[in-house]
């Protein structure tokens, strides 16, 4: 079981680099941007739509890490009572599974969508990158997100040691 959690946790390391090269392009065309339009009065034309593509990169590329790792923002109004009771596992493995699962409906909806626009044809406005290619992007991290989040839902019912060895 080590060696699975050895290999996801070398396997984490490309879609974080995916995101932080993406932030870096954003960065630099961002400031790149900000001094042609001050400077020269000549905007880089295409920065809205490469924004909205690098934005989608940076977050849906490291959506499975956030969801698996506990990225995300919590609630923790509930916790006390599943302490007390020592259920706090059961309420993981729980929230884990039914997310996961609950993951494959935007995941069906955004490939459908991207056909959509692979069959119209629809590129961007500037570059003409095509649209399907970056809901195609969007579906399959989703996919992956749901794929991570129900097997960590299943190693918190079936091997809580594993989580708790690899948390270490």
């Amino acid at each position: 079981m080590s060696v699975l959690i050895q290999l996801a946790r070398r396997l984490s390391i490309i879609p974080v680099m995916t995101a932080c090269s993406a932030l870096f392009i954003l960065m630099v065309m961002t400031f790149c941007d900000v001094i042609l339009r001050s400077a020269f009065n000549a905007p880089i034309e295409a920065a809205t739509e490469l924004t909205r593509i690098l934005m989608a990169i940076m977050v849906f590329s490291v959506l499975p890490i956030v969801s698996v790792t506990n990225g995300h923002i919590a609630v923790d109004l509930t916790d006390g009572i599943f302490h007390r009771y020592r259920l706090s596992r059961a309420r993981d493995a729980l929230i884990y599974l039914a997310s996961g699962i609950m993951l494959i409906w935007p995941v069906q909806r955004v490939w459908i969508l991207a056909e959509r626009a692979r069959g119209y044809g629809d590129v961007t406005e500037y570059l003409s990158i095509p649209v399907y290619l970056i809901g195609w992007f969007i579906a399959v991290a989703t996919a992956i997100t749901a794929l991570a989040m129900v097997i960590v839902g299943l190693m918190h019912v079936f091997s809580p040691a594993a989580l708790r060895n690899s948390a270490e």
